[in-house]
């Protein structure tokens, strides 16, 4: 939304989504960002706003993996850049920050989707947010466990390979061989 002007807290969220988004961007770490040239829409940099892009930043992988398995339709990268920065954002929150409520987090990330993201941005980041939060109210880790499901997708996908390669008839000995580098069809030897 242009023109929309936040102050507070809501402000320094605002700065670290940029902050991310540049560092995503560009392929640098936040903390390079911070030490060259960045870009604000409102400045100075709010000292919030620095803390919750480093540590968003440094949980990264983390946060994807929650976002990922959370997210029954979209894999994190296909997600809108606002959009995936915005959780990233939201979930260190939530996760880090004791002093603020979950509930005030998923409101703020809300609030930012609607000025910066597409129309379908806010229900989508209030929908992964809110799953994320039950978890996390039933005493789930969502961070171990996001990790684990991920590990285990992984190793499923390595067994499913291997399982197709040593399955498949056509890499039964069906390979001609060859003894002499003269033996081997020329445009191999091209």
């Amino acid at each position: 939304m242009a023109g929309t002007r936040f102050g507070g807290r809501t402000l320094a969220r605002s700065q670290a989504l940029q902050l991310l988004f540049q560092a995503e961007a560009t392929g640098r770490l936040v903390s390079d960002i911070l030490d060259d040239e960045y870009a604000l829409d409102e400045g100075p940099l709010d000292e919030y706003a620095s803390e919750l892009a480093l540590g968003a930043d440094a949980m990264l992988h983390e946060l994807d993996a929650v976002i990922s398995v959370t997210s029954a339709n979209w894999s994190v990268s296909r997600m809108p850049a606002v959009d995936r920065n915005l959780l990233r954002l939201a979930l260190y929150e939530m996760l880090r920050v004791d002093e603020v409520d979950t509930a005030v987090s998923i409101d703020e990330c809300v609030e930012l989707a609607k000025a910066y993201g597409t129309d379908e941005s806010s229900r989508f980041v209030n929908g992964l947010l809110g799953k994320v939060a039950r978890k996390m109210e039933a005493g789930e880790d969502v961070v171990a466990a996001a990790l684990e499901q991920i590990a285990e997708r992984e190793e499923a996908d390595d067994d499913a390979d291997y399982d197709d390669y040593a399955d498949d008839e056509a890499y039964e000995g069906d390979y001609p061989s060859y003894d002499d580098v003269e033996d081997l069809p020329d445009w191999v030897r091209e």
